[in-house]
C-alpha cells in the first residue's frame, strides 16, 4: 500500500517529506522505490520469497533513512526530523527480522535476531522521545470520543513506549513488550488513522501516515515473532 500510494502521488505528503524526488532523476528513483514495495510486499507474503524480499525492502527502507538525514544536519535542535529518520530505521530492523527468520544457521539467526531487536529498541525510544516532544500535536490526534480525554491516552501510550523500550533493550520480557506494542500501533492505524481519512480522504498524506503506521506495525510483529533474540 505505501508503494502504491508514492507511485500514485508524486508529492512531498505521500513521501513523508522525504528529499527524493528533489533530486535528479527524482521522479524515476521515486517510481524504482514504489515498485521495490509493492513487490517486495507481495513476496513477503510466501515464505519461499520472503528472504530475497527482505533484502529489497531492507534497502529500500535503508535509502529512506538515509534520505532523512539532511533535514536533521539542517536542524539539529529540532526533533521533528528525528522523528521521520527513526520511523524508517525501524522498518530496517522489521526486514532484517525477516532476513533473520530465514536463516539455516541457529547462530546466524540469534546475531541478527539480536541486532534487530535492539535497533528496534532503539527506535522505540524515539517514538516516546516524538510524543514527549510533540504532546499536543499527539493529543490532538486522539479520537475525542474515547474516554477519558486525549491527554490521558496521550500520557498513557507516551509511558507504553517507554516501558517498551526497556523491555525490548535489556532482553526482560522483550517478547511480550514487542507484541503489546504490535498491538498498540494496529489500534493506532484503526482508532486514528481510519477515522482521519473518512474525514480527508483527499489528504494524501493522511494515507502515507496510515500506511506507515501499518508497515511500522508490521516490523514489530515480525521482530517479536523471532525464534531468538
Amino acid at each position: 500500500m505505501f508503494g502504491v500510494i508514492t507511485l500514485m502521488w508524486h508529492d512531498a505528503d505521500a513521501w513523508e517529506g522525504l528529499p527524493i524526488l528533489s533530486l535528479p532523476f527524482g521522479a524515476i528513483i521515486g517510481d524504482i522505490l514504489a515498485l521495490a514495495q509493492i513487490f517486495g510486499g507481495i513476496a513477503m507474503l510466501s515464505a519461499r520469497s520472503a528472504r530475497p524480499a527482505s533484502i529489497v525492502l531492507g534497502a529500500v527502507y535503508v535509502i529512506f533513512s538515509l534520505a532523512s538525514i539532511p533535514p536533521i544536519v539542517a536542524a539539529p535542535t529540532t526533533y521533528a526530523p528525528y522523528v521521520g529518520f527513526f520511523e524508517f530505521f525501524s522498518l530496517v530492523f522489521g526486514a532484517l527480522a525477516s532476513y533473520a527468520a530465514t536463516q539455516t544457521s541457529a547462530e546466524r539467526a540469534e546475531v541478527l535476531g539480536r541486532l534487530a531487536r535492539l535497533g528496534f529498541g532503539i527506535c522505540t525510544v524515539s517514538f516516546m522521545l516524538a510524543q514527549i516532544a510533540y504532546p499536543k500535536i499527539t493529543a490532538d490526534l486522539v479520537p475525542k470520543w474515547i474516554p477519558p480525554n486525549p491527554m490521558f491516552w496521550m500520557i498513557l501510550t507516551t509511558i507504553a513506549f517507554g516501558l517498551a523500550a526497556i523491555a525490548i533493550l535489556i532482553n526482560r520480557q522483550a517478547r511480550l513488550a514487542l507484541r503489546l506494542m504490535t498491538l498498540m500501533l494496529a489500534l493506532f492505524g484503526v482508532l486514528v488513522w481510519v477515522p482521519i481519512l473518512i474525514a480527508h480522504p483527499e489528504g494524501h498524506f493522511n494515507w502515507s501516515e496510515f500506511a506507515l503506521n501499518y508497515v511500522i506495525t508490521g516490523s514489530a510483529g515480525l521482530v517479536a515473532e523471532l525464534r531468538s533474540f
